[in-house]
Order: C-alpha cells, then structure tokens, then sequence
C-alpha cells in the first residue's frame, strides 16, 4: 500500500489489518519505523498531507492521476522539496496554528455527566482557549447523534459506547468518530420508586420495567451487567426501556417504570421529590468505570486540528478544575440554572459533592459519586465492545485493541492533561474489576465466553 492516503477521498480504502489502516498487518504497523508512537500522531501526518496534496490539487481527478503517475512516495517527496512539510506538521503537531473556528456549536444533555462541557460556558474556560462556544441543552442522545452527524453541532456530549458504535455502524451505517476525553467517571445509580423499599434483593426483579437512557450507553451494560450476576436475563426477566433522562422523575411518579439505572442528576431529583430511592450507586458496580464524553468526528479533528485541540484543552482544563472537591458548590451553583441543568442547586451540590440523601432516611458521605478523570484508557473500549457483543450489538469478529486505539484518543488527552496539571497514566490499558470479576484487556474474547447469561451465538 502507498505511504499517503487520502482520508477523505472515497475512492481510497484504507487498509483493515492494522490500527491506523495503512499497513497489511499489526505487526507491520508495529514495525514501521514512521509510526514511532502513536496512531494519533499518524492521523495528524496523514491529515498535513491530505491537506497539502489538495491544495495543490483541487480536482480529484487531477490529484488521483499525479498519484497514479509518479507514485505516493515520489509524489510526497517532490513536494516535500517545495513545501516544509516537516514544519507544517510540527505546527500540527504543536497546535500552534491559526484556530480554523473560534464559534462553535457543542450538544449537551443537561445532566452533572456533562458537567466539564456545560461549566467552560459560564466559568470561561472556552472564551480561555480562544473559543466562542455556545452549548446547547438538547432533549435525548438519538437527538445528539442526529444533529451531530449532521453537522448541526461541531462536536458533543456523547454516551462514553456511542463513538465505538457509531465508528463500527451499530445500527447504521459507520462513520468514523473519536471520544478524545472523558467527561466524568462514575456518576450513575440504579433508583427504585419508594413502593419497591422492601425489596431489594435483585432476584425479587422478575416483571419489573427499567428506563435507561439509551441503548449505547454504560447505564444499559451496567444494568444488564448487574441483573444477570444475580441470575436475571435482561432480555427474558426485566423489560428495558429507553427513555431520555429529564422524563425518567416523571415515568417513575406515573408508575410507568419500576425502577432506572441513570445519569445524575436524575436519581438525586428523584429523591428530592420523593417518588424514588437509591439502590445502589455505579461506583459500587464497578469503580472508576467510564460514563459521558467528549466526542467528536474524525472529519472535525483532522480538518480543523487547531479548533480541536483548542476544545479539547480547554474541556480537560475544566475537567481538572471539576476534579478538586473544593470547587464543587461554585460549580453547582454554575450549573444548576434552566438554561443548562435546570435543577435546584441543592440537587446538583449532593450529586457533585458526595454528601447526600438516600431516600430511605439515610444521609450518605461518599465523595467520588461522581469525579472527572479524562483519560480515555484503551480498555474501557475494549469492556463495552465485550458488552455490546454479550448482548447482540455487534456480530461477528472484533479487533478489539485496533477499535479501541481508533476511537479512543488516549495520546491527544495525555497530551494536554499534561498541560493542565494533570498526571496521564504512561500506559493506555489496564485490569479492573467489575462486580468482582476481572477484565483482562488482553484476554477479551476470554472474558465474554465466561459468561453464562449472553445473547452471542
């Protein structure tokens, strides 16, 4: 295969055997001395050159031919003798050029998940990084998946599975998508109306009608994760629903769901009006496990690289500010109004700092019910890939690792986490537990054979 491809010409077709697409095999990619550290790396150098061979050659036609005539790599070397293509990507590289966009559209659903996104309107953090941002409040994820792929938002609040699936076309056609950050960690709960108090014991479930807030989503695989260890088959036992976040309060006041696994502010707003309690929060599912994120296509990032970066540092800017617990009821306070969560300020503060009410008359002291680290490890991909195989989603064969590196832009976060005060973990994978059952990211087919409740084949 050439050394240059153009990443948006449809006539082209990448390569499947490796992680960046331009090599046979894995280990080719491995080997090639050019790929010296990261996929993202490579995509900014393919991105430099795409850019340049079509401002030399506007017509498709026109740049197809030359590419066909000389060859990829005489092209790319003739130009390289004119142009500074070593600067221009270092500039890339650097983020030190011109930000393409400075107004610009981000979707958001008006949950403490988003809480990064929504705060860098009113407290800066956006107008910091040279960005004129308006976030919009919008009513559900299909919503967002919509309006993004249409272009309608330059980037989004995003269901940490909803790049994977969208990259891989669960569901739809595939359109490659990227999650740089991650917006919150933890921060979910499953919340039973008040009738159900005396039954808590998750075997007792049998009939009982679950929301959560969208088919890709941690709520869902942490749902059916959660009732099948107890020996319930989500699709057999339990019926789930999709409902979007602001109607789950009201669906569990009118009796139409038994119970949700959902985004905050929900569980707490279902305390505070005094129709739900809380069973048991994520965290206790499975700690530090991933939730929202900041999503965006690869088309955004690789056409507008300044404008990105500039986004993307200024939402990790105000991810590590959300991370120290004594900015938290500034940030609630920030949040709470009608044009982002509209919620009552009490609600977001015992979400955000951990000390809250249960709703079975117990006031709860847990500090990181919710917290915000950005880093996207590699193996929370490879987890919801396993999920949403386990459950039908996807079919078939799955490169985990390749998907994974992909979407999942862990060097570009490591990067400016860095710049920010924050510390990146030096590698992008790692073990955890979930309901004390080890993930082992390079052993994933492993895991997903072990379980005895699943819809794969």
């Amino acid at each position: 295969m050439s050394a240059f491809n153009d990443p948006y010409d449809p006539n082209v077709k990448l390569s499947p055997g490796c992680s960046c697409g331009h090599h046979a095999t894995q280990a080719a990619h491995e080997a090639d001395p050019v790929v010296s550290s990261t996929d993202s790396d490579l995509l900014a150098e393919r991105a430099v050159e795409s850019a340049v061979m079509r401002a030399l050659f506007p017509r498709d036609a026109a740049r197809r031919g030359f590419l066909r005539a000389v060859g990829a790599g005489t092209a790319l070397a003739a130009v390289a003798a004119l142009f500074p293509m070593g600067a221009a990507k270092e500039a890339f590289a650097q983020g030190t050029g011109r930000i393409e966009k400075t107004k610009l559209k981000v979707g958001f659903i008006p949950i403490t998940c988003a809480t990064p996104i929504i705060m860098a309107h009113p407290m800066g953090f956006y107008a910091k990084h040279g960005l004129d941002v308006e976030v919009v409040k919008t009513a559900g994820w299909a919503v967002i998946r919509v309006k993004t792929l249409n272009k309608e938002y330059d980037a989004a609040h995003m269901l940490s599975p909803m790049p994977l699936a969208i990259t891989l076309g669960a569901g739809a056609q595939p359109i490659p998508y990227t999650m740089p950050a991650v917006e919150n960690i933890n921060g979910q709960a499953i919340t039973l109306a008040i009738k159900h108090k005396d039954r808590r014991d998750p075997k007792s479930w049998k009939g009982f009608k679950f929301a959560v807030p969208f088919d890709y989503s941690m709520h869902n695989y942490l749902l059916r994760y959660y009732v099948a260890e107890y020996g319930l088959d989500p699709d057999r036992d339990i019926q789930i629903r999709v409902v979007p976040p602001p109607e789950m309060v009201a669906n569990l006041r009118a009796d139409n769901i038994d119970g949700f696994l959902a985004p905050d502010p929900v569980n707490q707003r279902a305390v505070y009006d005094g129709v739900g309690f809380i069973h048991i929060l994520s965290k206790d599912i499975w700690e530090g496990h991933p939730c929202c994120a900041f999503a965006a296509s690869r088309e955004f990032v690789t056409e507008m690289p300044n404008t990105y970066r500039a986004l993307l540092k200024a939402i990790i800017d105000a991810t590590a500010y959300a991370r120290k617990p004594g900015n938290r009821k500034e940030i609630a306070a920030a949040i709470a109004p009608a044009n982002y969560l509209n919620q009552p300020v009490t609600v977001v503060e015992q979400v955000l700092t951990g000390t809250f009410a249960d709703g079975l008359g117990n006031v709860k002291k847990v500090p990181d019910r919710i917290d915000f680290d950005p880093f996207p490890w590699h193996s929370f991909a490879m987890w919801i890939l396993t999920q949403m195989k386990r459950w039908g989603q996807i079919k078939g064969e799955v490169n985990y690792a390749r998907v994974a590196q992909e979407v999942y832009l862990a060097t570009d976060a490591a990067k400016l986490m860095k710049e920010v005060g924050f510390a990146p973990p030096a590698s992008t994978s790692k073990k955890f537990t979930v309901m004390k059952k080890e993930f082992d990211p390079a052993k994933p087919e492993a895991y997903l054979a072990s379980f005895a409740i699943k819809r794969t084949a």
